[in-house]
C-alpha cells in the first residue's frame, strides 16, 4: 500500500497552482501548471488503502484507485498507467473533465479532505504520454465482423476502442467535420487542450479503428442502410437537444444557446474562418445556468474580451460543506469555484429570468430578472422584485432535454421514452443489432458514465456477435449512483 501513515502526516489536499488570471486570460491554454512530483507523490501517499475502497463504487468505471495511488507514491509510473488503463480508456479526459465522484466517496473524506484522486489520475496519463508508454494495441486476430459506431464522443470512442481490440472492424461516424463530439467542440481549450484528444485518436487509428467525419447518419446515409452494411450498430449520439427558455424576447438577436457559442469558439481556435461568429468582445454578457457549461461560457467570454459577465442561477447557492441530507459516500451538491469563476464576473443565485428586453434594432439590450421563491416545491419569480441587467449577449446554459430522435424513429424505428432511446439490460434497443450507449440512452450525464457505458455496450456487442466475450461490463443501463 501507499505510506501507511501518509494521511496522518499530510492531512491537507495539495493541488497544482493555477496560472495567474492576468496571464491565462491572454491565451487558451489549460489553466493549471505542472505539479511538483514530490508534492504529487505526497498526495498519493495519503490514500489509506482502506478495507472497503468506496472510491471504486463512486467511480462508474470501477477504477483501481488505491493500486495506482500506491504505484504513484512508489514512483512506478509505467505500472500505474497499466492499472489505470485496465479500467479507463481515456484518463486524460476524465482526469481533466470529470467532477470526480470517486473523491466524494473517498473514505478519508469522512473527517479529512479527500485524496486528490483526479489529479493523481491525470498526472499518471500525462507522464505516460510524455514517456511514450501509450502505445497502440492492435488485435491479434480479426473476427470478420463489422460494427458502426454513430457519434464520436467519449461513449462512442470507448466502445470503438474496445471492439477494435477485440478484433472487430469498427467505423466511427461523426456528423461534424472533426472527430471528438463534445470533447472536440463542447469543451474549451482552457479546460482540455485538443492535443490530448489528438494523441488518443492517433493511437486508435494505429489500432485499426476507422473514422468517418462529416457524415450524418439519417441524411448522408440512412439508418436502414447503415444497419444493412454492418453486423451491429451502436448509437452514441448524446443528449444534444438544448433546454430552451420560452419567455418574451427569446427570439431577439443576441440570445443564443451555449453550445452555439462554444462550438464556434472551438472551431475558431482550430483555425477555421467563421463568418458572423458569436463573440463576447466588447459586450455585456449574461449567462443563464450555474453548471459546468455555464462556467465554460464565462471563461470563454472573459478571454474574448467581454465588458462584464453575469451568471444567473435560478436556485439557491449550494452549501460549501456536505449537508446532512447528502451523507458520505454519496456525491453532494456543493458550492464550487471553477477556474472561470476566479477570472471575474458576478454570480447571482435565486434569480429567475422573466423577459429579454429589446432595443430599437431588435437586439437584446437587457435581461429582466426577479427573485426566485419556492411555492409548493416550484421555483417561481417573486412578484415585485423585478430588475434589469444590461446584456448585449445572452447565453442559455440550461442543460439538455435528450437525444435527437427524428431520423432514429422515422428510419429505423427505435423507441424513445422521455427523450432517450430505450434499451434492455444489454444496451440493445428495440431494434435487434442496434445498441445504445452514453447520454443518448442515459440522458445528460458525466463523461465517466459515458466511458463506462461505452465499455459495457462494447461487451454486449461482442457477446451478440461472438456468443461470448471477455470484455468488461462495468455498469448496467439502470445503474445511477453509488451502491451502498
Amino acid at each position: 500500500m501507499a505510506d501507511p501513515k501518509g494521511f496522518l502526516k499530510v492531512p491537507e489536499r495539495e493541488l497544482p497552482p493555477r496560472r495567474p488570471v492576468s496571464v491565462r486570460l491572454m491565451d487558451w491554454r489549460e489553466v493549471y501548471e505542472d505539479q511538483d512530483r514530490t508534492q504529487l507523490r505526497r498526495q498519493a501517499g495519503r490514500c489509506m488503502d482502506c478495507g472497503i475502497p468506496f472510491c471504486h463504487h463512486g467511480c462508474p468505471l470501477g477504477n483501481l484507485i488505491p493500486e495506482w495511488n500506491d504505484l504513484t507514491w512508489r514512483d512506478e509510473g509505467r505500472q500505474a498507467i497499466e492499472r489505470l488503463h485496465a479500467t479507463n480508456n481515456f484518463p486524460e479526459f476524465t482526469g481533466r473533465l470529470c467532477p470526480a465522484p470517486c473523491e466524494s466517496a473517498c473514505v478519508l473524506g469522512i473527517n479529512q479532505p479527500a485524496v486528490t484522486i483526479k489529479q493523481v489520475e491525470v498526472s499518471i496519463i500525462d507522464q505516460a504520454f510524455q514517456n511514450g508508454w501509450v502505445q497502440p494495441h492492435p488485435p491479434q486476430r480479426l473476427t470478420g465482423k463489422t460494427v458502426a459506431v454513430v457519434g464520436s464522443g467519449p461513449a462512442g470512442l470507448a466502445a470503438a476502442q474496445q471492439l477494435t481490440r477485440a478484433g472487430h472492424t469498427v467505423a466511427v461516424y461523426e456528423r461534424d467535420d472533426r472527430i471528438g463530439g463534445l470533447l472536440r467542440y463542447g469543451i474549451p481549450d482552457f479546460k482540455m487542450e485538443k492535443k490530448h484528444l489528438e494523441g488518443r485518436l492517433n493511437q486508435m487509428m494505429a489500432e485499426g479503428t476507422r473514422f468517418r467525419a462529416g457524415i450524418e447518419i439519417g441524411k448522408d446515409i440512412s439508418w436502414d442502410d447503415l444497419r444493412a452494411r454492418y453486423d451491429a450498430v451502436i448509437v452514441c449520439t448524446g443528449a444534444t437537444v438544448p433546454r430552451d427558455l420560452p419567455i418574451p424576447g427569446r427570439d431577439l438577436d443576441g440570445v443564443h444557446f451555449a453550445m452555439e457559442y462554444l462550438v464556434q469558439q472551438n472551431k475558431a481556435g482550430a483555425g477555421d474562418d467563421l463568418l458572423g461568429q458569436i463573440t463576447a468582445e466588447g459586450k455585456h454578457v449574461v449567462v443563464l445556468g450555474g453548471g459546468d457549461t455555464g462556467a465554460d461560457c464565462i471563461g470563454t467570454a472573459h478571454r474574448q474580451g467581454a465588458l462584464s459577465v453575469t451568471n444567473l442561477a435560478i436556485g439557491k447557492q449550494p452549501p460549501s460543506e456536505r449537508p446532512e441530507t447528502q451523507p458520505w459516500p454519496t456525491t453532494p451538491n456543493l458550492f464550487e469555484v471553477a477556474s472561470a469563476h476566479e477570472e471575474g464576473g458576478e454570480r447571482v443565485f435565486l434569480a429567475s429570468t422573466v423577459e429579454f428586453l429589446s432595443n430599437d434594432a431588435g437586439e437584446v439590450r437587457a435581461v429582466r430578472v426577479a427573485e426566485t421563491e419556492y411555492v409548493d416545491g416550484r421555483r417561481v419569480p417573486k412578484a415585485g422584485t423585478e430588475y434589469e441587467i444590461q446584456a448585449d449577449l445572452v447565453l442559455l446554459a440550461l442543460g439538455f432535454t435528450g437525444a435527437e430522435e427524428e431520423h432514429l424513429v422515422g428510419q429505423i424505428g427505435t423507441r424513445f421514452e422521455r427523450g432517450t432511446l430505450t434499451r434492455d439490460g444489454d444496451y440493445q434497443s428495440s431494434v435487434p443489432g442496434v445498441f445504445v450507449a452514453g447520454d443518448a440512452g442515459r440522458g445528460q450525464s458525466l463523461i465517466v458514465w459515458a466511458i463506462a457505458e461505452g465499455r459495457a455496450a462494447a461487451s454486449a456487442v461482442d457477446r451478440y456477435l461472438e456468443g461470448e466475450t471477455e470484455l468488461p461490463f462495468p455498469v448496467k443501463p439502470t445503474d445511477r449512483a453509488i451502491a451502498v
